[in-house]
């Protein structure tokens, strides 16, 4: 039986549960309702419980998730979603750049492109392992503190076999079998974007972004909030409710793993790029899930500048989201324990302590594991993927952003190590659009054209 994953309804409704308590509303009742009719927790890991529900199970989720929708918040005036709300509450919100700043080189997103490769590629093996089983499967081969790829070249055959690798992209993600960068949603979403900001220019509205997905994003390459909204345009639900309709994960990590081409292309105006992001992002997301891309897409727009260093750009990232929202406390919480704690592991260790009611896939906290891992490298490559990802949570995702913004301030792909970017081969393969078998020296030339266009 095909089971659709991150849609079913009685698996949906554990994660808005979750969800509910995490932005200030009330649902025991509810919760009760569930429980008493038979109704599961939400999934730990996978899209989908292991059996299906009853048909009057899953009518009575759907009918849940309606009436959790309709429960007040106690967190609305803090974490608004509303741009103009969002502004109001920034003080420190960048002012508009009147004066041109110089685009990137074509080195300098060469080597963004290729760092985001890299570092997602790092962490695709070990995505949905928990912390203890990283840790164990890298030290058991000598590699802890992670310095280079994962390997189960010299791993006990009963620790592989306690933790496996994840199964789609252990073929293709340890150092023993890397040839070229695989297809990943990490670089799908950089792909399209690059599409959206060519069809539509820097002006596009959300609808445009979900006219470009339905014609050139296949629905089972999306996962989480992308799929729920991905199903909800599908129904005749038009943006920006499609970030609301029955989607539980609408403050996890997807929108912020596709806001590094509206902050490529922006230099030295983390605003602008700030609100590209937010059209982007809330097509499928809210509040936390929205201020995650946000932040990403101006810091990674003050890192274009190649004036910055890696604590500037998280400064000016941090100054386009709500001081007082969750996200906002996360990151300057992350960022003090980076900067006071010599060990990372206990710097990790304290944030997963912190955020342990967060889903592994939730924006807080790997949000806050991105700028702790920049901080503590102090924006060094190697330093920056390599801790992004021995931090856990969503591995292939944090290594990505953090090696897109860490590879950017190198300013040039031959100062990235050859051990990291010779496996790539220059060669990305996707099944988006035309891009399948695409080189990083020809995504940076887009990239850069896309830059200097008005």
């Amino acid at each position: 039986m095909l089971r659709l994953t991150w849609v079913q309804p009685e698996d949906l409704l554990g994660h808005e549960l979750h969800q509910a308590v995490q932005d200030g509303r009330e649902p025991a009742r509810v919760a009760a309702r569930w429980h008493a009719a038979g109704g599961r927790p939400a999934p730990l890991r996978a899209g989908a419980s292991a059996t299906p529900a009853s048909p009057s199970l899953r009518w009575l989720a759907a009918d849940l998730l309606d009436e959790l929708a309709a429960l007040p918040g106690g967190l609305a005036d803090d974490e608004p979603t509303d741009l103009a709300l969002i502004k109001a509450q920034c003080p420190a919100w960048p002012p508009p750049r009147y004066a041109p700043v110089p685009a990137p080189d074509r080195a300098r997103l060469e080597a963004a492109w290729l760092g985001r490769a890299v570092g997602c590629l790092l962490g695709k093996p070990v995505e949905k392992l928990p912390l203890d089983a990283i840790r164990a499967l890298a030290g058991a081969c000598g590699n802890w503190p992670l310095r280079t790829w994962f390997s189960e070249r010299g791993v006990p055959r009963e620790l592989l076999d306690a933790h496996p690798w994840n199964r789609r992209s252990a073929a293709t993600s340890l150092a023993e079998n890397i040839d070229g960068m695989p297809e990943d949603d990490d670089l799908n979403y950089p792909l399209l974007n690059l599409l959206l900001l060519q069809r539509y220019g820097r002006d596009f509205t959300t609808a445009d972004v979900a006219r470009l997905w339905l014609d050139e994003l296949p629905a089972g390459r999306t996962f989480t909030a992308e799929r729920v909204a991905y199903r909800n345009l599908l129904s005749g639900v038009e943006p920006p409710d499609t970030a609301r309709r029955h989607n539980p994960f609408r403050e996890w990590i997807g929108a912020l793993i596709r806001a590094d081409v509206h902050g490529w292309t922006n230099p030295g105006d983390p605003a602008r790029a700030a609100e590209q992001a937010y059209r982007d992002a809330v097509l499928t997301h809210t509040a936390n899930g929205v201020y995650a891309a946000m932040f990403t897409a101006a810091a990674i727009a003050e890192a274009a500048t190649a004036t910055r260093d890696v604590h500037d750009c998280l400064r000016a990232g941090l100054r386009v989201v709500p001081p007082g929202s969750r996200l906002a406390r996360a990151v300057r919480h992350a960022i003090r324990l980076a900067r006071t704690t010599a060990d990372f592991d206990t710097v990790v260790d304290e944030l997963h302590a912190t955020h342990r009611d967060c889903h592994w896939v939730h924006a807080v906290p790997n949000t806050a594991l991105i700028a702790a891992a920049l901080t503590h490298a102090d924006g060094d490559f190697g330093g920056s993927i390599c801790r992004a990802v021995s931090g856990g949570l969503d591995t292939d995702s944090n290594g990505a952003t953090a090696g897109s913004i860490a590879g950017l301030l190198t300013g040039d792909p031959a100062r990235l190590p050859d051990r990291w970017t010779g496996p790539l081969k220059n060669r990305l393969a996707t099944s988006v659009a035309d891009f399948n078998g695409i080189g990083f020296d020809a995504l940076a030339h887009l990239t850069q054209r896309e830059t200097v266009r008005p």
